[in-house]
């Protein structure tokens, strides 16, 4: 192919992106395209990966799967009815989820009400099913920190504004969640906080003071729990003790076993046995396994996909608390990812955080499906977005799910001034001072008529020597 029709080809390609993406549209239907790859991609991956789990603890292949199953189907309501919701109405729900949420953190601590698995009280469970509070009170903290952070965005130069009431929260939140323990979603809420703080315009010394913060506090940490310390001399030395960096050196055999293609899906071996809790925190190694390079490299696209789109809807709106939820909600996302495929690799410690729509976890999959939706739904909000539903119509995703027409934003009336009932005085000069100053003047100008001989000019405008002339 000749240069020249290389060239026309790749500007044309460009210009039809370009084209796309400008349309009213075209962040809502990113946002279903990376939710419904990221969902059957996850589905496939935990039927794939506990299968061996599923037949030793419940003797059939699918129990695990089902479960799942069962929760993304409740995932998939909630994002229907958070597609739905309108921005107002989610922005007043945010102060009651995040006192339920403070309550329900609470109640779990409490024994023969919170069930503890894995040395961590953490659990509500009702028969089979389960229910980690710690999952929504993430999306709370991010739909009331933006309310606070919005509604305060005239003070926010003022760090009493800034931090409070949103640190003091969110440290009650941490401390609530360390005597469980879960470092994993402190690690989330933390990322959560300094997201709102960077997209509200924080200054960065504060960022300074936060990393020196947790720097210390990861210490002080890891010091007073046994196996968190084990994790972190795993990581800088692995070879010093070998079962505390087991699952790592899994993982890496699994990824190198993958090659470029992969082995096959379901044909992987270090889920029989060899890599614990592969269904949960190290699937991203059987996606490397039997999906190979390929595989693990569309787990990164869509990600990233998700990162740009994301950040691009938090952009492309006017109303500041949507600003502010779409770009948290996604670093959360992009972050949590991140950290989950860093440790599966070897380029972080082990925390315990799941790789959100991939791993298997009936709560978290149904919060992460919340969360796309609250996204799908600010998209919705953009100004083309609304001009374009309100004028052409709901579309033909519209009228499959029934949404209605998204209303525009309108900025809060700023309230008028006060008239003051007594004249503003003067800085730095009292009432008093004032008055005697006057005076003097006055008695000065008649000096100096006195002196001068120049007639009142009061006696010519027709006043005579009568008691109107001489008051003033």
């Amino acid at each position: 192919m000749p240069r020249r029709t290389r060239r026309t080809a790749r500007v044309s390609w460009r210009s039809a992106l370009t084209a796309w993406l400008s349309r009213p549209l075209a962040d809502f239907h990113l946002v279903l395209a990376v939710f419904g790859l990221l969902t059957i991609l996850g589905l496939v991956m935990v039927l794939s990966a506990s299968i061996p789990d599923s037949l030793n603890k419940f003797n059939s292949s699918f129990v695990i799967f089902a479960k799942q199953l069962a929760y993304v189907c409740v995932g998939l309501v909630l994002f229907w009815i958070a597609l739905r919701l309108p921005a107002r109405t989610l922005r007043r729900l945010s102060i009651p989820a995040m006192v339920v949420s403070l309550l329900l953190l609470i109640l779990v601590l409490v024994p023969g009400i919170g069930a503890e698995l894995n040395k961590a009280r953490s659990w509500f469970k009702i028969g089979p099913l389960s229910f980690q509070p710690v999952e929504p009170a993430k999306v709370a903290l991010v739909l009331w920190g933006a309310h606070v952070l919005a509604t305060k965005r005239a003070m926010l130069h003022q760090w009493r504004h800034l931090l409070v009431p949103l640190v003091p929260a969110a440290l009650m939140m941490f401390a609530l969640l360390m005597l469980q323990p879960d470092l994993g979603s402190t690690i989330t809420l933390a990322v959560i906080v300094l997201s709102l703080l960077w997209f509200a315009g924080a200054p960065l010394r504060l960022f300074g003071v936060i990393a020196l913060g947790a720097v210390t506090g990861a210490i002080v940490l890891a010091m007073t729990a046994a196996y968190r310390l084990e994790r972190l001399t795993s990581f800088f030395n692995p070879d010093a003790d070998p079962t505390a960096s087991y699952q790592s050196k899994q993982a890496l055999y699994a990824l190198g076993d993958g090659g470029i293609f992969g082995v096959g899906l379901g044909q992987g071996k270090a889920k029989w046995s060899y890599l614990p809790n592969v269904h949960n925190d190290f699937i991203f190694a059987v996606v490397g396994e039997e999906l190979g390079l390929i595989g693990a490299f569309l787990v990164l696209v869509l990600f990233g996909l998700l990162a740009y789109v994301g950040l691009r809807i938090s952009q492309r709106n006017t109303d500041p608390w949507i600003r502010l939820v779409s770009s948290t909600l996604t670093v959360w996302l992009v972050a949590q990812a991140a950290i989950n495929i860093g440790y599966v690799v070897g380029l972080l410690p082990v925390t315990g955080l799941t790789l959100p729509m991939i791993s298997s976890g009936g709560t978290s999959a149904a919060v992460t499906m919340l969360v796309f939706g609250i996204l799908a739904n600010n998209a919705r909000h953009e100004p083309e977005a609304v001009a374009a539903l309100r004028t052409l119509g709901p579309g033909r995703v519209g009228k499959l799910l029934r949404l209605p027409a998204p209303e525009p934003y309108r900025p809060p009336a700023k309230r008028k001034p006060v008239r003051p009932s007594t004249p503003p005085r003067q800085a730095g000069r009292p009432v008093r001072a004032a008055a005697h100053q006057a005076a003097s003047a006055q008695d000065d100008r008649r000096r100096t008529r006195r002196s001068t001989g120049s007639p009142d000019p009061r006696r010519r405008a027709g006043y005579p020597n009568s008691r109107e002339g001489r008051i003033r």
